[in-house]
């Protein structure tokens, strides 16, 4: 018997909708909801341990994976089995995790497992923007202590019209792609890329996309309602002592507050605070802080926080001495790795990137293989975070999610910069060799150079700047801070990134910890953003103010001809034999495609050495060389026979005729050694196929003065009309 099932619907507005449904899968996970839109079917399940983890953060683990059979394919390699998460499926874990991690108790410390899985694809409806409204629906089925209920949209703008969750193919035709994950009160998370928008625009889209969050919030709460709203289950809280932290606060407060308007460097302040830190420690006996340590540690931290903030919002100072508007000195230098084919050095403050481009052909095309999206990428870049880079020693135990979110973030900055008629597959890859707030953004700026050093013509420099806010409600103060410091990045409100043109924004990443923002501190924001990215982008633009004319000597050459269907198969040869030994002899990388709409073929030709190149293109011209009828050609013998020369055709080298004896001269020619040789260069006349050989008949004598008839040899049809005799009248007969 099919157990009862509980459903909510969700208008779009447009004729879509979404449904949440519950009771009929997944019935021993604490909650679980299958999510619909169209074919689309996503199953989340959610489940927490009733026992607290020994650790002191929320172990949370947000998994999302798309099964293969969601759209009736097999999985790549050997094992046809779904192997590790993709990059993209990477991306949607990290944007439901981070609106979902805020919003548990800051001392619930149970591991806690979101499972979203893609269990029915549709072409038509991007899955990844219905995870959120999935983990949370999920989530307010279950008895977690969790503050509210909260949901994510995508947002694209179609000839100046705003839509909430759009289509691939629309999201193709959008100047704005981006992901908004709010509860019914306030905006949290924002990702996106746009096409050099204002920041009023971007603002309008949040707000756009936030009024339908509202909606998909207040379903939720229906479903948990008529599914029956479980009791919140009682965990064990973290200890708390009040007359300790005010104790510690007190100890530590003005010492903080003090090394931190000293405006030292990182390791120079933190080796301050730990002195402060290690002082207050020793004031207690072995005994207490044995039984105190973690909540000695704990208040420490709380109050250096509080010194720090304050600093801030009093005095508009900051850790390293700087105003809130003020950038940290930047230098920069290109060309710095000979044999790369682009580089470049982006150095803010104690943040470092280097940058690296490698220029390749199609063949070099990132594939991406999803259930939901089949396609590759000729622009991609890849972001390593070393640990030595914090000074810092860890084993590397592959890419991290956050390598492979703050590449994502460069590359989607960058890649609406990078000209639609680049013949080039191109990589950037970003080596983080400093770190001190904003390593990703660093990446964007190491990034336009090297782009620029290698002789790719962007169509316009991207800069990137990291910014925080800090804000204190009951006073009404707050500060935004331009270029924020690692120290900030916690200690804050909002951390945001925004990267852009000197013309508007092309991709922004927004992490907003405080309630009901207001969307005049947000524009505002924004704005200073802006400012801070003019002032990057003048020292990038300082350094290397446009593309270099050509790539590096060293660096290949790329070359694209297209080549008529019909002599795809004659340029690859048999086996391949023509295409191989055509790459050997000239060193040259030679990629074909056909294009399956016009099946005319695309050659790439991938080379350093320019002779090379033109040998690769003589060839193609060689083979698709086709005569016009009645053009004359240059021609060389290139065999004798009985009956006439080969002759080839000077321009198209390999491309070879039959000159027949009869052809060679107007008179009757017995050998034809008397009139040609081998080696010789003459001209001939191309007159088509021969309609009674049904071959390609050329001829040199066609370019000859004809000589005169001697006199008293005409034909029959040189005879005067008055020598004929009359025909007879039929009629008469």
């Amino acid at each position: 018997m099919i157990p009862k099932v509980y459903r909510e619907v969700i208008d779009l507005g447009d004729g879509r909708e979404i449904s949440i449904e519950t009771g009929k899968l997944a019935k021993q996970a604490h909650g679980s909801v299958v999510v619909q839109s169209g074919k689309c079917m996503l199953l989340c399940t959610v489940v927490s341990n009733y026992r607290q983890s020994d650790v002191d953060f929320l172990p949370l683990t947000v998994d999302y994976r798309e099964k293969f059979a969601a759209s009736g394919r097999y999985p790549g390699g050997f094992f046809k089995r779904e192997a590790r998460p993709s990059d993209g499926e990477v991306l949607t874990m990290r944007l439901v995790d981070r609106v979902l991690r805020p919003l548990f108790p800051k001392d619930y410390h149970s591991e806690t497992q979101v499972m979203i899985q893609l269990m029915s694809h549709d072409e038509n409806v991007m899955p990844d923007a219905m995870a959120g409204l999935a983990a949370s629906a999920a989530i307010q089925l279950s008895d977690f202590p969790f503050e509210c209920a909260i949901s994510e949209a995508r947002v694209g703008r179609v000839n100046g019209e705003f839509i909430i969750n759009p289509t691939r193919a629309q999201l193709e035709e959008s100047d704005i792609d981006m992901m908004i994950g709010a509860s019914a009160d306030s905006v949290m998370m924002v990702e996106g890329e746009m096409d050099e928008i204002s920041e009023e625009e971007m603002t309008e889209a949040i707000k756009f996309a936030h009024e339908a969050i509202k909606v998909q919030c207040a379903a939720q709460l229906r479903l948990a309602e008529a599914f029956g709203k479980k009791e919140v289950r009682e965990y064990e809280p973290e200890r708390a002592d009040e007359d300790l932290a005010k104790k510690i606060h007190e100890m530590a407060y003005d010492k903080v507050y003090a090394v931190a308007k000293q405006g030292s460097s990182k390791h120079e302040r933190g080796a301050a605070f730990s002195e402060i830190k290690e002082e207050i420690k020793a004031t207690f006996s072995e005994e207490e802080l044995e039984d105190f340590g973690g909540l000695i540690s704990k208040y420490y931290s709380q109050a250096e926080k509080a010194a720090v903030r304050n600093l801030t919002l009093n005095e508009g100072l900051r850790l390293d001495g700087r105003k809130t508007t003020d950038i940290r000195p930047i230098w920069c230098e290109v060309d710095y790795l000979p044999s790369v084919h682009g580089s470049s050095i982006f150095t803010r403050g104690e943040t470092q990137a280097l940058a690296t481009v490698t220029l390749g052909t199609s063949r070099e095309a990132n594939k991406i293989d999803m259930p939901s999206y089949e396609g590759e990428e000729t622009f991609y870049l890849h972001y390593n975070f070393p640990p030595f880079c914090t000074g810092e020693a860890r084993p590397i135990r592959g890419t991290s999610r956050r390598e492979v979110g703050h590449g994502n973030l460069a590359q989607r900055a960058l890649k609406g910069m990078i000209p639609e008629d680049c013949p080039y597959t191109v990589r950037i890859v970003s080596e983080v060799l400093e770190s001190n707030g904003s390593s990703s953004m660093a990446t964007v700026c190491s990034g336009t150079m090297a782009l620029m050093d290698a002789g790719v013509k962007m169509k316009k420099p991207v800069s990137g700047i990291a910014m925080g806010l800090i804000s204190d409600a009951d006073s009404g103060k707050y500060a935004v801070l331009s270029d924020i410091l690692g120290d900030e990045d916690h200690l804050g409100d909002m951390d945001f990134k925004v990267t852009g043109t000197a013309d508007g924004i092309t991709a922004c990443q927004m992490d907003i910890k405080v309630k009901g923002l207001s969307y005049e501190i947000l524009v505002n924001a924004l704005k200073q953003a802006r400012d801070g990215r003019l002032h990057i982008l003048e020292k990038l633009t300082d350094t290397i103010p446009q593309p270099n004319n050509e790539v590096k000597a060293h660096a290949p050459k790329m070359v694209t001809r297209t080549i008529p269907g019909e002599y795809i198969g004659a340029l690859i040869g048999p086996g391949g034999k023509v295409i191989q030994e055509l790459q050997k002899a000239t060193g040259c990388t030679i990629v074909i495609n056909e294009d399956p709409v016009t099946e005319e073929g695309l050659v790439e030709i991938l080379g350093t050495d320019q002779e090379g190149i033109d040998a690769v293109l003589a060839k193609i011209d060689s083979i698709t060389f086709k005569p016009v009828v009645n053009s004359v050609y240059e021609v060389k013998v290139v065999k004798m026979l009985d009956f006439g020369a080969v002759v080839e055709y000077m321009d198209a080298p390999g491309n070879e005729v039959l000159l027949h004896v009869s052809e060679l001269a107007w008179e009757r020619t017995e050998n034809v050694s008397d009139v040609v040789n081998m080696g010789d260069v003459f001209d001939v006349k191309y007159f088509g196929i021969d309609s009674r050989t049904r071959k390609e008949k050329v001829s040199r004598k066609a370019l000859l003065p004809r000589p005169p008839r001697p006199e008293g040899d005409r034909s029959k049809d040189d005879k005067p009309r008055g020598d004929r005799k009359p025909r007879p009248d039929r009629r008469e007969k």
